[in-house]
């Protein structure tokens, strides 16, 4: 969720910080990295990535750095088992047979083998290409359409396409490009869920998705950590923060938006938003229609999935209920840390944590 930032934003960003109204003052903020530095053993960049120079945020020491945090959570996820999540094509193999809604596969492929219901297609050139993504979409709905994702490796939103009629009426250079990428690699090809009318008060431009973050503890006991909600910041299909977006705390007893949303520090420089700069929709006491059936929904999850441990799971909002879009093994757990105002307030994380540095020091 927070990328690395070049040199030129990074002196944008310490000038935008020196003029937030917000900051602690400067000899506060210098004597708190200091410390920082020195307690974790660490150069602390996350100090400025998780807003910690800001008046709201006392204790320092919840929040942890990337490369602390990438410990743990390859810590309590086995990596043989791991492939069941990471790879699409698994996953819906694997919850499909559980009663867990999933996101349809209308057809999916291995280089230039085509798969589509029970027929393997040999496609070779991209009329024939064009020609079966027609017949994937419903001729008698103008507004349909299918998303199609690399079955293995869409980290923050890259390979993942949402095609529609007009698109391949028109567009004819696009779809012979993503022709010529399809056949080097193997992607799904899903139908296009439709969100919920609530959801599309935040962005109606994509599935706002609701990310939430379980672990299962040495007793087998799936807990929620935490929830939050991404949505992008534009016309865009995708709702990733790499890509634009915007993520905002959902309260896990309420299913209510907090007030702050925050964009990859890149983009926003240090500011955060209260509201959707196109749609207008005030964050604060937003509620998440059906937070509760969305919960339930990871936790059945997560418990059939017990070699994986720490996983950050999307979960799209549709008009016939919440639907599991993926699990996230190798997720950036940094983004939960900026949210929650450090993690380490988080009481399940706590469990997290008391665990992993028992198990360091045994």
């Amino acid at each position: 969720m927070l990328k690395p930032l070049s040199l030129a934003n990074s002196i944008v960003l310490l000038s935008s910080i020196f003029k937030d109204p917000e900051r602690k003052s400067v000899p506060i903020i210098i004597g708190e990295a200091i410390l920082m530095a020195f307690r974790q053993r660490c150069i602390p960049m996350h100090y400025i990535t998780r807003y910690l120079y800001k008046k709201d945020h006392s204790n320092i020491f919840n929040s942890f750095s990337d490369k602390y945090l990438t410990g743990i959570r390859s810590g309590f996820n086995d990596r043989e088992v791991s492939e069941v999540l990471e790879n699409k094509l698994y996953f819906n193999l694997f919850y499909g047979q559980f009663d867990i809604s999933l996101p349809k596969i209308l057809m999916y492929n291995h280089k230039n083998m085509f798969v589509v219901r029970d027929r393997v297609l040999c496609i070779n050139n991209s009329q024939d290409f064009k020609l079966i993504l027609t017949s994937l979409i419903s001729d008698n709905d103008p507004e349909s359409s299918i998303f199609i994702k690399k079955t293995y490796g869409t980290y923050g939103g890259k390979r993942i396409y949402k095609i529609n009629q007009e698109q391949l009426a028109l567009d004819t250079d696009f779809i012979d490009n993503l022709y010529e990428e399809v056949i080097k690699a193997g992607y799904l090809f899903q139908e296009t869920i439709c969100q919920h009318p609530d959801m599309d008060k935040l962005n109606p431009s994509c599935n706002n998705t609701i990310r939430l973050d379980t672990f299962i503890d040495h007793t087998g006991k799936a807990e929620i950590i935490s929830s939050y909600v991404r949505m992008a910041f534009n016309n865009l299909h995708v709702d990733n923060i790499s890509s634009g977006g915007c993520a905002v705390k959902v309260n896990l007893n309420t299913g209510q938006l907090e007030e702050f949303g925050y964009q990859s520090l890149s983009l926003s420089h240090g500011k955060r938003t209260t509201e959707h700069p196109f749609t207008k929709t005030v964050f604060k006491d937003f509620k998440i229609p059906e937070f509760e059936k969305a919960k339930e929904l990871v936790l059945k999850a997560a418990s059939l999935m017990p070699g994986l441990r720490l996983i950050g799971w999307d979960v799209s909002l549709s008009t016939t209920g919440p639907v599991l879009i993926e699990g996230n093994s190798y997720y950036d757990i940094t983004g939960s840390d900026l949210l929650y105002g450090g993690y380490g307030s988080n009481p399940v994380f706590r469990k997290v944590l008391e665990e992993y540095n028992h198990s360091k020091w045994s």
